[in-house]
């Protein structure tokens, strides 16, 4: 009698495992449609050989030509960088490492 009721549990969870692994299968075949892009979607490498004429400014986001892009490129060059306070760039510096060493140690509260 025990051997029965062991047999009917091992062919239940195997009739469960086989149709959840069918569901699942089965639930796949549909989406592989849906992944791939719309039709009037311009492929990505005849994006790479399109000649850019134009340009995005990088401080607004408005559209410039290639010659006020290059223009504005230029200006940006010239222009110093801001300097920051040597005790705000030892903060970030301890903050930054602060950060790295709580990933390593999680255990440490500082």
């Amino acid at each position: 009698m025990g051997r029965v009721k062991a047999r009917k549990a091992i062919q239940l969870i195997g009739l469960i495992v086989i149709s959840t692994t069918l569901v699942a299968l089965s639930s796949y075949w549909g989406s592989v449609v849906i992944a791939l892009p719309p039709p009037e979607d311009t492929p990505e490498e005849i994006l790479r050989t399109k000649i850019i004429i134009e340009a995005r400014s990088p401080i607004d986001g408005k559209f410039l030509t290639a010659a006020e892009y290059a223009q504005l490129q230029a200006q940006l060059q010239e222009a110093p960088l801001p300097k920051l306070d040597p005790k705000i760039r030892e903060q970030i510096f301890l903050l930054r490492l602060r950060k790295t060493l709580l990933q390593f140690f999680p255990f440490l509260n500082f």
